[in-house]
């Protein structure tokens, strides 16, 4: 039987450090974005959860080799390493504006001889950020937890899978299922793609597991989910189970990991052609 994880309690008033990171991974998504190796799915930008913190994919040296880019909760620095063995680091101490921090990182992959026409505006932000050295680690533990647990359900799933991986636009810990339907041209839509359900979790405000199956079928209101779960369909659509009512039951990654099951089994003949 794999091994599940407690879920963690996620760090009191820690919004201020949210945001701080929120605005870091940008920075490390534009490099990504710029030198990855590209997806299809907007893959190549998002960072993924590894026990030495958040990381890109990696990403070449003009030499030959690579390079990835990391969040680094142990030393909280942004670190770059190559396969090579070399590392250069920018801090993400308290007082440093998100433009300081994103020039300077974006300085550390250029004396590798790497550059690009970087979107600077995804980090630009004058302002000295706050950031809580112990509240980002906690967060950070309480991510590679619920990270591990989501793994257990993501493969189980049969079909098309993408990774679990945290979104610079909305640093938010996702991965999707594709189903077998196609939406688009013949819906209206501009161009066509596999119809999807997406489950993840949200850290900000009053952080939440979320599910959302694209198109939503209004009919799986009427599916009941497991309590405290519950569809939403106000500013958009799905499912949602807030991290601190699931924290508060008898066995919270048990009850996880039985809605996102209830939520695949209820929007999965929605997304497919199986009659």
């Amino acid at each position: 039987m794999t091994t599940q994880l407690p879920l963690l309690p996620m760090p009191d008033d820690w919004e201020p450090t949210r945001a701080t990171l929120h605005l870091y991974a940008h920075a490390l998504g534009v490099i990504a974005r710029a030198h990855a190796v590209p997806n299809e799915n907007w893959w190549h930008i998002s960072l993924k959860v590894r026990p030495s913190g958040l990381c890109t994919d990696t990403m070449p040296l003009p030499g030959g080799g690579t390079f990835d880019l990391r969040m680094d909760f142990r030393t909280q620095e942004a670190v770059l390493e190559t396969s090579g063995g070399e590392v250069r680091a920018v801090s993400m101490a308290a007082g440093r504006t998100g433009s300081e921090f994103g020039r300077e990182l974006i300085g550390v992959v250029g004396e590798f001889g790497i550059s690009a026409d970087y979107a600077t505006e995804k980090f630009a932000d004058d302002e000295p950020r706050p950031y809580d050295p112990a509240g980002a680690e906690g967060f950070f533990q309480a991510l590679v937890n619920i990270d591990h647990n989501l793994e257990i359900h993501r493969s189980s799933l049969m079909g098309a899978v993408g990774p679990l991986q945290v979104w610079p636009h909305g640093f938010d810990l996702s991965f999707e299922w594709f189903g077998t339907r196609v939406v688009g041209k013949e819906e209206g839509g501009a161009t066509t793609s596999p119809a999807q359900l997406n489950l993840g979790f949200y850290p900000a405000g009053r952080p939440y597991f979320y599910s959302n199956p694209s198109p939503f079928d209004p009919s799986l209101v009427d599916i009941e989910l497991p309590a405290p779960a519950e569809w939403h369909t106000e500013g958009w659509e799905g499912s949602i189970l807030y991290y601190d009512d699931l924290l508060k039951t008898d066995e919270p990654t048990a009850l996880l990991l039985e809605y996102a099951k209830a939520v695949h089994e209820a929007a999965r003949p929605t997304l497919t052609t199986e009659v």
